[in-house]
């Protein structure tokens, strides 16, 4: 990965909530450090509101964002693959760096609620950007 630009891949169902506020994070933290993508094993007709709000207060605009369909293409052009509670639906390929991250869904919940989930994303983005770059995203 040292000689090229990683590339991280988020799933979620729907990505709707939790998989475009990651992708929206990691684009705001990494520029065009990462590659980045996103997509749902059954994705919804749009983006989860409360979720760009909850962005939008942070300064993340993902509004124009789609849900998109989860293909075997995207997971085999990604370097990580990060699902949020998509089990079994996600594809596997050897020589992938997989994490499942444990988040609650923002699906239904009010603003209040989706704020610590944005928050613990950008936690989580902060350290995969890291790690994927060698340095602190707070310094780039």
């Amino acid at each position: 990965m040292s000689d090229q630009t990683p590339s991280v891949l988020f799933v979620c169902v729907h990505n709707a909530g939790r998989s475009q506020m990651a992708a929206g994070w990691l684009r705001h933290l990494a520029a065009d450090r990462i590659e980045v993508r996103s997509a749902g094993s059954m994705p919804a007709e749009q983006i989860n509101p409360v979720a760009v709000e909850a962005m939008a207060e942070e300064g993340i605009d993902i509004i124009a964002e789609e849900p998109k369909v989860l293909t075997t293409e995207a997971v085999q052009d990604s370097d990580v693959v990060i699902t949020m509670g998509c089990g079994d639906a996600c594809p596997f390929f050897p020589g992938k760096r997989y994490e499942d991250w444990k988040l609650d869904d923002p699906a239904g919940q009010g603003i209040e609620a989706v704020r610590p989930i944005r928050d613990e994303i950008r936690s989580r983005i902060e350290t995969l950007t890291s790690e994927l770059l060698g340095q602190d995203p707070a310094l780039a």
